[in-house]
């Protein structure tokens, strides 16, 4: 058996709320956002289409009849706005728009609802992953946590004018020398950002530059040979206008930035009955709450499920040898700790809220929870319940 290295490099990406698949992840949370804001128990998946000038729409919906097209229409194009584009390629007010939602199928619908003496189902098959570790405050790997920070400041430099020439469209990559097991600091680090005309090549590398060492911790800064800043050159056309951008096609940036496993199933426009998306937001919670609790320094948590069927097919937990307490322990408390079915999930994560626009960008996972109920799935509060069930 081998074991594991404890000296590497490793490189997690993220990219911005403008690049084009984040476009579009962000409209369809903003149509689920939409329907459950009118009834919390809407059904949604919706997915999004962007290229030059156009936005398209389409998947199941079930909810309020009053959730008219031109209200879809109107959530998609603010979106748009509040992402910041306005280019001659892509306007949020310029745009053509098609909505081509309809109703979810029925032969789906008799499997998820509850009825009966049958309990709420899994809208589909799958596994899901969750993944906590020590690297962090929050808990999180530390080049995807990183990768994303560069971007979120960058994007709130832009949005409030504090720094002029970025454009919403933007990608970063941190690649992190590990010590003992441990990030000790930066060997790379590659940003590349839409910006505005007539700013060159070494422009935007001092606008950069700033970002990333606010960012990084004191000392973990990258070589200046390998600090890279939109290496191809000039990137002024950006966004869907240079890319056709679609809805879950960043699942590695959502999640743990290749740190971790993951199920194959995308998370924006997805209702909480889809297990795609609640039970990794479960799964997260459940393994950020093992770590929180010191019962390990880094946890792995798969779930699997069969469409329509209630309860998990079955709980993974993996320690990474760095556990107190055994693994096949720890499986049979969380499965008393808390109801995974994905009712049991909806409902101790309080999932049928309008919360879901704001994690459309820079990470599901490692962020702080909202007093409203947002990033719920990253509180703390199942440490005590984890421990009760241990022998």
């Amino acid at each position: 058996m081998s074991v594991p290295r404890s000296d590497y490099l490793f490189t997690s990406e993220s990219v911005s709320e403008g690049h084009p698949d984040k476009v579009c992840d962000r409209i369809s949370d903003a149509v689920l956002d939409l329907f459950l804001e009118a009834d919390p128990f809407s059904r949604v998946a919706c997915e999004t289409l962007t290229t030059t000038n156009r936005i398209v729409l389409a998947g199941e919906v079930r909810g309020p009849d009053n959730i008219t097209p031109q209200k879809i229409e109107e959530v998609a194009r603010a979106a748009v706005k509040d992402i910041g584009y306005e280019q001659d390629g892509f306007h949020w007010k310029n745009a053509d728009v098609a909505i081509h939602l309809h109703a979810q199928s029925a032969h789906i619908a008799q499997g998820v609802d509850a009825a009966g003496n049958k309990d709420e189902g899994a809208g589909d098959q799958g596994i899901m992953f969750g993944y906590a570790c020590k690297e962090t405050p929050v808990l999180m790997p530390a080049p995807i946590y990183y990768s994303h920070l560069i971007l979120k400041r960058m994007a709130e430099l832009r949005h409030t004018g504090e720094v002029k020439g970025f454009g919403p469209d933007s990608k970063s990559q941190v690649t992190l020398k590990y010590v003992n097991g441990q990030p000790v600091g930066a060997t790379s680090v590659v940003v590349s950002t839409q910006h505005d005309e007539g700013l060159d090549q070494a422009a935007i590398r001092e606008l950069v530059r700033p970002v990333v060492e606010e960012v990084l911790p004191d000392g973990w800064m990258c070589p200046e040979d390998e600090f890279y800043v939109n290496p191809t050159g000039l990137f002024v056309i950006g966004g869907p206008d240079g890319d056709a951008g679609l809805t879950g096609r960043k699942i590695i940036v959502d999640t743990y930035g290749g740190a971790a496993p993951h199920g194959g199933g995308a998370f924006s426009g997805k209702d909480p009955t889809k297990v795609d998306r609640s039970a990794a937001y479960a799964a997260r919670y459940v393994a950020k709450n093992v770590v929180a609790a010191g019962l390990a320094d880094k946890c792995t948590l798969q779930l699997a499920y069969a469409i329509g069927v209630s309860k998990p097919l079955s709980i993974y937990v993996d320690t990474h040898g760095t556990g107190n307490v055994e693994e096949a322990a720890l499986e049979t408390a969380i499965s008393k700790a808390m109801d995974l079915s994905p009712r049991g999930i909806r409902e101790h994560l309080n999932l049928s809220r309008p919360i879901y626009a704001r994690t459309a960008a820079y990470g599901h996972f490692g962020r702080e929870p909202d007093a409203d109920g947002g990033f719920s799935w990253e509180k703390t509060d199942l440490v005590d319940a984890i421990k009760a069930e241990l022998p």
